[in-house]
Parts: structure tokens; sequence; C-alpha cells
């Protein structure tokens, strides 16, 4: 395409990029990054663009909507679920006598292996659940559902005196 510029395409196109993504994306900060990664894929495809298949306009809407639907999966689970949300069973003083902690290593032994590893490693080593994610070799997200499912697993059979 060279009859537009990229240069072109961004004074044409950004404030329209700017107020889809802010329709979709609360913090504003994360909104300006994603408008310039939305230019910086139009600048780095701008050759591969052909106006026989569709508009500037569809173009760009297209990369903005991808970029905004791919922005929104890598970030819904860790909205929804904090990973520095105390768990009232880590955090209340009754659990920390040595009868509980005996509760709890029983209490372990109800839980997959995949899930003790994650309980191990974020309490027993102290590792964050990134780092826990990429030592399992699954999703960050993957890593903070089974961590919170854990935790709901370990309080229900705490609860219940297993």
């Amino acid at each position: 395409m060279a009859e537009v510029s990229s240069e072109q395409i961004y004074l044409e196109y950004r404030s329209k990029v700017a107020a889809y993504i802010s329709s979709h994306i609360r913090n504003r900060e994360d909104a300006e990054d994603l408008v310039s990664e939305v230019f910086m894929k139009v600048h780095s495809s701008i050759d591969k663009f052909d106006e026989n298949k569709a508009s500037v306009s569809t173009w760009i809407y297209t990369i903005t909507r991808n970029t905004v639907t791919d922005f929104l999966r890598r970030n819904r689970v860790s909205e929804e679920l904090p990973e520095d949300a105390p768990s009232p069973l880590l955090t209340e003083e009754s659990y920390i006598n040595e009868e509980t902690l005996s509760e709890l290593a029983d209490a372990l032994t109800y839980l997959e292996d995949e899930e003790r590893r994650i309980i191990a490693l974020r309490y027993g080593s102290g590792r964050p659940l990134t780092e826990i994610a990429d030592k399992l070799g699954i999703s960050y997200g993957a890593v903070k559902i089974r961590h919170r499912k854990a935790l709901s697993k370990l309080e229900e059979l705490m609860k219940n005196k297993i």
C-alpha cells in the first residue's frame, strides 16, 4: 500500500482507535499502551495490507478489536482472582498451632499432585504464581485458578476436620 503511509493512518484513525479501546479498557495506562500496540501492528504490517480485501478502516478496526480481545484474555483471570488476596485458611491465627499443622499435612494428601505442588511452591518456597506457572509449564491464569481451588479444598477439609 504505497499511497497511504503509517503516519497518515495514525493521524486519521488515532482518536477512533483510542475511543474504541477506552470503551473496553478502564485503566487509562493500559488503554494508551494498547493504542500504541495497535499502531505498531499497523506499521509493521502495512506492506501486507490488501485494499482489494478490505478498506483501511476495516483493517484497522480488526487489528484494534483483536488487540483488545487478546489483552482481555490475558488479563481476565488476574482481574477475577487477585493473586494477593489472602486465604482465610492461611491467615487465621487458629491455624498456626502444632495440631493444626498436622491436620493441614493430612489435608494436603487429599489434593491432586499438581494442586499439592502449587501449594508447596507458593507457601513452602514462597514463589510467586507467575514463577510457578513457568516452572510447571502452564499458563498464569491456570495456576491462579488451580491455586484458588486447592486453597478452597484445604479450607473445606480443615473445617470438616478431614
